[in-house]
């Protein structure tokens, strides 16, 4: 069964989205809506971690990690408005990410009759979608004045 591996995977991705989150509100600290509201986004990821233990306790990766089955999309902060925009949109990748191996996550517990790991995946999905309207919505609010007006 490989559901262990997919649990792993979401797992490490929510740790790492909510780490992202984090570096984001420090290094955009300035914007206070990004500060505050990615702050409490990373709180989120890391209960979605939390939820998760149990599940990828009961299921466990059996053998080796398949090569490349996680991928890095963040790799810092960047300066200035082109770089806040940039970050956002790293952060809407890794929240795609998530939310894909939320739906699979589902399908697989469905599959395995785990009604308890689908109540989680049920939750954490919409929580992910919340997350990824709110970063689409501040990408479009910060596109206009980024990359139409000039800089000085």
């Amino acid at each position: 069964m490989n559901l262990g591996h997919y649990l792993s995977l979401i797992s490490r991705s929510q740790h790492e989205l909510a780490e992202a989150f984090r570096e984001v509100a420090a290094g955009h600290a300035a914007d206070a809506a990004v500060f505050h509201i990615s702050g409490q986004l990373a709180a989120q990821c890391d209960r979605h971690v939390g939820e998760l233990k149990p599940f990828v306790e009961r299921y466990g990766v059996e053998g080796e990690e398949p090569d490349r089955l996680h991928s890095d999309l963040f790799q810092g902060t960047r300066e200035g408005p082109l770089g806040m925009l940039r970050d956002l949109h790293d952060l809407y990748l890794m929240a795609a990410e998530v939310d894909m191996s939320w739906t699979v996550i589902a399908q697989a517990a469905q599959g395995v009759r785990d009604r308890d790991l689908l109540a989680v995946t049920s939750q954490c999905e919409k929580e992910t979608a919340t997350q990824m309207k709110w970063i689409r919505a501040q990408m479009k609010e910060t596109a206009p004045q980024t990359l139409v007006v000039a800089s000085g």
